[in-house]
Parts: structure tokens; C-alpha cells; sequence
């Protein structure tokens, strides 16, 4: 694993009626849902630091503490940038910022820990026989 402070990702999309507020059941609205942009941030936060790790490895989502400040409508373009501005052993912590075209609509922080991707899936397999 080689990962460096000040990694930075990014991930886009288009509000469209699938991802807005009244489609997922976070509101009753057509505008781009919170949990969406929760999405948005999260795969912009996999999108740098990705390449940085060994094979084998990837990473899970623990901690979102997040706002989300402005509303964007059907139609728009929304995108979601990470910067890692912490590495301490396994835990990564990330600033998130979303964006449409208007201006920032959210922000926060975000923490993921890096994983074996075998050993995270037996385990998490594990889980149907237990009582």
C-alpha cells in the first residue's frame, strides 16, 4: 500500500428521476437525494486511493459526517471530489465536496479502512450461520 496525503478523486453523474429524493424514499421531491450524493462521495473517496493499494486490498466506507446544503434539480450534472488528508495504519480520511454546476452542495468528511477483499467477504459471509 503506498497511498499519500493529498490523494484526490472524483465521480459524476446526471440527476436523473432514478437517483432524486422521491425515488429512493429520502423525500418526496424530484431532486438529487441526499443518500445519492453519500454515494457520489464515497466512490469519488475509492477513486483516489484505488491505484495506491496492493492487490487484493480495497477499501470500506465506516464514517460519513456530512451536509448536504443545496438542492439540485433534474437535468444537472452533479460530481463528488475527495481529498485523503489522513493516513494512520489502515483508517483513511477523506474531505468530500459535491458540486453542480451552481456552486458546492455539500461537503464533509469522510473515513474508510482498508481491507483484505477476501478475508472481508468470508467474514462478512460468515455472518448467515451464525444464530
Amino acid at each position: 500500500m503506498s497511498l499519500q496525503v493529498g490523494a484526490r478523486g472524483r465521480a459524476q453523474c446526471v440527476v436523473t428521476e432514478e437517483n432524486t429524493a422521491a425515488a429512493v424514499g429520502s423525500g418526496l421531491l424530484p431532486v438529487f437525494a441526499t443518500p445519492q450524493m453519500i454515494a457520489l462521495m464515497e466512490n469519488a473517496a475509492v477513486n483516489a486511493v484505488q491505484a495506491g493499494l496492493n492487490e487484493g486490498e480495497g477499501t470500506v466506507g465506516t464514517h460519513l459526517d456530512v451536509s448536504h446544503d443545496a438542492a439540485t434539480p433534474v437535468g444537472m450534472k452533479v460530481w463528488a471530489e475527495a481529498e485523503l488528508t489522513a493516513v494512520d495504519g489502515r483508517k483513511l480520511t477523506f474531505a468530500v465536496t459535491a458540486f453542480d454546476d451552481a456552486g458546492p452542495i455539500g461537503k464533509g468528511v469522510h473515513q474508510r479502512f482498508v481491507i483484505q477483499n477476501e478475508k472481508f467477504l468470508a467474514k462478512a459471509q460468515a455472518k448467515k450461520g451464525a444464530d
